[in-house]
């Protein structure tokens, strides 16, 4: 029986979130538009939606058969809040649940990982991306995007290690499929970009792109630790220093063809992503 009732999209102000729903509601489909006041986007029914607070689990899945999720950020246990609602999500007539979760974190692995092995026992169809580290943590909101606008400086414990960087919009075109085509995928899916860059490559491209210069700053382990756990709990700190010092190691120096076999196109490049993206600063005062 085909999926044609509502896509719930957790996370609909977000980063991936925000793009999925946009693709989805161009494409025709229903879209029901998750967030914590509801999230205003043209073309979606807007929905309370809080991750803490279980009251606003059933007007948000009522009609929905498919659900795109975004775990709750900065929480190391994301299960504790996600399973119970899961576990509402298929009585409630859900039939297929997309989960983003990370290249860095496997199966059964930490934070999300446990929600990526309870899946496939949930329903019947379902897909697990795993996006590599997001361009847009240059050109956004994310810590990285801050440091290089306010002093032309990224800092890591990534040391010399690359990563397949990848797009947003590619993983909500992935996002969309796994969403929508008639068989879902039934897997986890690694999604990078074109090419695997290390933080140096990084900072000369957003030199070259916007005129202004910016370097990456190696940190230590331990460094970078206690620099995030300034704004964020210690223990998801110590899990994100921890995922620079395993880039360092050659963790994530890999690009997939994921993309391009899902969507029909190639993934778009950090330059050209950097340009779409960042080409205002160059006008900017």
């Amino acid at each position: 029986m085909p999926l044609t009732g509502t896509i719930l999209v957790v996370g609909a102000t977000g980063t991936t979130g925000s793009r999925t729903a946009a693709q989805l509601i161009a494409a025709g489909h229903r879209v029901r538009a998750a967030g914590r006041r509801g999230a205003s986007l043209p073309g979606a029914e807007p929905v309370r939606f809080d991750w803490y607070d279980p009251a606003t689990f059933g007007d948000a899945l009522t009609g929905a058969d498919r659900v795109y999720l975004v775990p709750p950020i900065g929480d190391s246990d994301p299960a504790a809040v996600m399973l119970p609602f899961l576990h509402q999500a298929r009585a409630a007539g859900v039939r297929r649940a997309v989960l983003l979760s990370s290249s860095a974190i496997a199966e059964s692995g930490p934070a999300v990982g446990m929600v990526h092995q309870a899946l496939p026992g949930l329903f019947d169809e379902w897909a697990v991306l795993r996006p590599s580290w997001f361009m847009q943590n240059f050109t956004g909101a994310h810590a990285h995007a801050d440091s290089i606008r306010k002093d032309g400086v990224i800092m890591t414990a990534a040391g010399t290690g690359r990563v397949g960087f990848v797009d947003a919009d590619d993983i909500a075109a992935v996002a969309a499929h796994a969403l929508t085509d008639d068989h879902s995928p039934d897997t986890d899916l690694v999604l990078t970009g074109p090419q695997a860059l290390s933080y140096d490559d990084i900072a000369a491209i957003v030199t070259e792109v916007t005129g202004r210069p910016v370097v990456h700053r190696p940190l230590s382990y331990e460094q970078m630790r206690d620099r995030l756990a300034a704004a964020i709990p210690l223990e998801f700190a110590t899990m994100l220093a921890g995922m620079d010092r395993a880039i360092a190691e050659g963790a994530e120096n890999r690009v997939t063809d994921t993309v391009q076999r899902i969507t029909g196109r190639p993934p778009h490049g950090f330059r050209s992503v950097a340009e779409r993206e960042l080409l205002p600063l160059r006008a900017a005062p």
